[in-house]
């Protein structure tokens, strides 16, 4: 549930996690948003879905992964291979949206390679375990 205050000449919601939000700014982005020409919508889209996907080393073997999580992307593209559709994925990974699957998804199409070694390098070591 959010609770509204006014805030000087905005209006501040704060989550159930208490965390601030700005109305009028959330506001002003939707239409923004609204306004863009397709081409810019799917411009803004795909800038957006390449945050999704981080790589920091140190977390998840320095493998590409969804943001703010430990879920790294070979999982989810090794789970798609083995037959699971996104609704089974999203179950197992409820933290997970559709727009993060596409972004993994988007991500994996421009680093196959990678991908697929990091994916064959893991059923190795199962293999010998």
């Amino acid at each position: 549930m959010l609770s509204i205050s006014a805030a000087g000449d905005f209006l501040v919601a704060k989550s159930p996690l208490s965390l601030p939000m700005n109305i009028q700014l959330v506001d002003s982005l939707v239409q923004i948003i609204e306004a863009l020409t397709p081409e810019e919508n799917a411009l803004l889209q795909e800038k957006l879905q390449v945050r999704t996907i981080q790589v920091t080393p140190g977390v998840c073997g320095g493998a590409a992964r969804i943001r703010n999580t430990r879920i790294p992307v070979w999982t989810l593209v090794s789970f798609r291979q083995q037959g699971a559709d996104e609704a089974e994925i999203i179950r197992n990974y409820p933290a997970l949206t559709p727009l993060d699957l596409s972004a993994a998804w988007i991500y994996y199409n421009s680093h196959r390679q990678e991908i697929d070694a990091l994916i064959a390098d893991i059923q190795e070591e199962d293999a010998q375990d």
